[in-house]
């Protein structure tokens, strides 16, 4: 037998045949109707900054695609470029954080969760120093391919000891989740929308504020609870609207901080009535939100109803965000029609 006839042989990956409706890698992420907010993340990262001078940016040669521009044009005595080295990055910012700083390091999500992980563990996590890791591009928010989507980020820190996880929805979560960070004595993973970023919450729910930690009720409805994060909050409010035409009466929970998990929040609203439960997540099926909620309904024995809309445990293709979202199930239409299908 040669080594030849032993080797396997491997097919080519099949590409689904989906027609590419636009060229947009990287497209507008609001619905019709949202006003948008330019760059939240850095204009709110000066505002804090100049009221606490231990604020610092790091960058790993992505400044202006993590909004950190603002910050860096703002305040460029404060901003350090540290190049194409994530690794390099999250050494310096545990080392400013050692010294009574409190370093903002930002890059792409898929390079802070694969690259850099041992060094986010053992330099600042289990130090628990307070490094604040702000990530663009979390889970299917481009159309760049498995390289660039970071759609199990939120599984790999969320069994990190002392890391807090944030996934926000819109301009206000990203505005208030940055004074929240700075407060927090510790280190903390947040997913970054970035650019024109829309204004989602306030619409539905005028005196939203972003809280560390709490889960918050932005629409009531009796016939199906929807337990969201970060973008799909704005697809489950859109799709509630969508399903209201069809007299089906839907509930949205956001739950803006992935850990620590407002347990109370989430257990006292699933079991308000019989409602099918459904997570909703820009994020894998593994070990996301939906793992998360269903762990704790199952320890407190709470039975209910209960769906999960996710990413598949897959690498993604690349192409058109909408199209994208579309094949994947994240979009409005694709999530109302799922919804009524486990009606």
């Amino acid at each position: 037998m040669t080594f030849a006839s032993m080797a396997r042989k491997y097919e080519p990956r099949k590409v689904p045949q989906t027609k590419v409706a636009t060229s947009a890698m990287i497209a507008s992420l609001a619905a019709e109707g949202y006003e948008t907010v330019a760059a939240p993340f850095g204009h709110a990262l000066v505002e804090q900054a100049r009221k606490d001078d231990r604020i610092l940016g790091l960058s790993a040669d992505l400044s202006k695609y993590t909004d950190l521009h603002i910050f860096a044009q703002a305040m460029p005595q404060r901003f350090y470029q540290m190049g194409m080295a994530e690794q390099l990055l999250m050494s310096a910012a545990a080392g400013l954080a050692r010294e009574g700083f409190i370093p903002f390091a930002t890059t792409y999500a898929v390079f802070a969760s694969r690259r850099a992980y041992d060094f986010i563990a053992m330099a600042i996590a289990e130090e628990n120093l307070p490094v604040k890791i702000v990530c663009a591009l979390p889970g299917l928010t481009t159309g760049y391919g498995p390289s660039h989507q970071a759609t199990e980020d939120l599984a790999i820190f969320r069994g990190l000891p002392n890391m807090v996880l944030i996934d926000p929805c819109d301009a206000t979560d990203v505005a208030g989740m940055v004074p929240a960070m700075v407060a927090h004595d510790g280190p903390v993973y947040a997913r970054l929308l970035r650019g024109r970023v829309p204004d989602v919450l306030r619409r539905h729910k005028p005196d939203y504020k972003f809280e560390l930690g709490r889960a918050q009720m932005i629409r009531e409805g009796r016939d199906v609870l929807i337990i969201a994060s970060g973008i799909m909050t704005m697809r489950a409010l859109d799709a509630a609207e969508k399903l209201a035409a069809d007299n089906v009466d839907v509930a949205v929970l956001h739950v803006p901080t992935i850990k620590p998990l407002d347990k109370a929040t989430i257990l006292a609203q699933a079991e308000n009535g019989a409602r099918l439960v459904v997570t909703a997540e820009n994020h894998t099926e593994c070990g996301g939100l939906g793992e998360a909620v269903a762990r704790e309904l199952m320890l407190a024995g709470v039975h209910v109803p209960f769906r999960m809309i996710a990413l598949p445990d897959a690498f993604l293709e690349a192409g058109a965000l909408p199209t994208l979202h579309d094949m994947y199930g994240l979009s409005v239409d694709r999530v109302a029609a799922q919804i009524k299908s486990w009606l």
